[in-house]
């Protein structure tokens, strides 16, 4: 036989079997890059279905388990222990979860088929702890991929600061807990034994998240790879289609843009925001009278921004996604202070339509933004190295087909689905 019809190892190895077990194919952040990640997987050739809580797509390959019924009373189940343990305050009763209680997904025929089991977020009633040592026990590769800090902490998604995740938590913040053997630090335990006893390689949405993993009393010793969660960035243009006449705002400025779904929401830090803003408008009148900040997303009280002097525009909660991204390709910059994010949403959003993206060096905020690059990044999180940042981006032009391209090299699905087949297969022949 020629030596050309032999088929390469590669040609006889039937296509990677991928069991993705994420709490929503639509529900939430990180189930729609999870679901746009499956999607990615199969036009590569990796069989890739997912396994969800929640299903809310029509998609084929997505199966949901159990019924609405068991869904709701398992997820109550937890929040109510959750709720008993921290005094009953509802503020955090959603800043944790402890997955004590789940779904019997390890018995799901396409989990069984699979040759990866794949974890994503997998909170709020689809998996716990005991589960998914079950599934370990079937003897499948398995990577978990890491949306927030859960995984490395005892029950918390975002720390905020809390640093007790570095060795063992206990006297936990968002149980209002004096006691180091507390909620946090048996759930901590928990995952403790879950890791030491299952070889699961963990994923890490943004360098941050991996430096924090790192440093952590739980996966410091862990197998962690970091790979972006996929982007569409075919779907932004950077030159503007139709102003929208609509909206208030003077399209002859330069537009800044500030955007969170809360945008008042502690985290996000408004208030650093403004306050660089003013800085710029009392130092440099003649860059603040050339432009102009939009904010868009919800908030508490719209009393927030009567301190602000630089000529502005709130337009609330934006769910039309055409205007969103005409009004991303008809801006100059994209402005973020938000205290931690794993993966900067509207950053890369901005820097896909061709805008300059200004932040700091906190959290995974500065994980895309190549310094007086494709933005600036503020060492310091001050009104006046925030304010130092937007003037240069105001000061300059941006490529904005640069821009655009720089994600689309690093966030494309193509490029994910690579990253992600390249480690099965390691998993799988090495």
């Amino acid at each position: 036989m020629p030596d050309s019809l032999i088929p390469s190892s590669d040609e006889a190895r039937a296509p990677i079997k991928v069991a993705i077990i994420s709490h929503s194919d639509k529900l939430g952040q990180p189930s729609v890059v999870t679901h746009r990640l499956m999607r990615a997987l199969r036009r590569i050739g990796v069989d890739a279905r997912m396994v969800v809580f929640t299903r809310l797509t029509y998609d084929e390959n997505v199966s949901a388990v159990s019924s609405r019924f068991l869904r709701v009373v398992r997820f109550q189940y937890e929040r109510a222990k959750i709720f008993l343990s921290n005094r009953m305050h509802i503020d955090t009763l959603f800043d944790v979860s402890i997955a004590n209680v789940g779904c019997r997904v390890a018995s799901h025929p396409w989990v069984r088929d699979a040759d990866i089991v794949v974890l994503s977020w997998i909170n709020q009633g689809l998996l716990s702890l005991r589960e998914v040592r079950r599934i370990g026990r079937l003897r499948k590769p398995m990577v978990w991929i890491m949306h927030d800090m859960w995984n490395f902490t005892g029950i918390c998604h975002h720390s905020q600061g809390c640093k007790r995740y570095m060795q063992e938590c206990g006297s936990c913040p968002f149980l209002r807990s004096n006691s180091g053997r507390d909620l946090s630090h048996k759930v901590w335990k928990r995952k403790r034994g879950l890791y030491e006893a299952m070889p699961i390689n963990f994923v890490a949405v943004s360098s941050w998240l991996e430096d924090e993993a790192k440093k952590s009393g739980l996966l410091s010793e862990a197998r962690i790879h970091m790979i972006p969660n996929a982007f569409p960035a075919e779907a932004f243009y950077v030159v503007p289609k139709s102003l929208r006449k609509a909206l208030p705002v003077d399209y002859s400025r330069k537009l800044v843009l500030v955007g969170a779904w809360k945008l008042d929401a502690p985290a996000q830090r408004l208030q650093l925001a403004i306050d660089a803003l003013n800085h710029l408008f009392e130092n440099y009148p003649a860059v603040a009278n050339s432009a102009m900040v939009l904010f868009f997303g919800e908030v508490a009280d719209a009393a927030v921004f009567d301190r602000l002097y630089f000529p502005y525009c709130h337009i609330g909660t934006v769910n039309d996604d055409t205007l969103l991204r005409e009004i991303y390709a008809s801006s100059s910059v994209v402005l973020s202070t938000a205290l931690y994010e794993t993966s900067p949403g509207t950053l890369i959003e901005g820097q896909a339509a061709g805008c300059f993206a200004v932040t700091t060096r906190v959290g995974g905020m500065a994980d895309n933004v190549r310094h007086l690059i494709n933005g600036y990044v503020s060492e310091e999180s001050t009104p006046e190295g925030v304010a130092e940042g937007i003037k240069w981006a105001l000061d300059n032009v941006p490529d904005r087909k640069m821009l655009h391209d720089s994600v689309e090299s690093a966030f494309d699905a193509p490029v994910v689905a690579a990253k992600y087949k390249e480690l099965f297969e390691r998993l799988l022949y090495r």
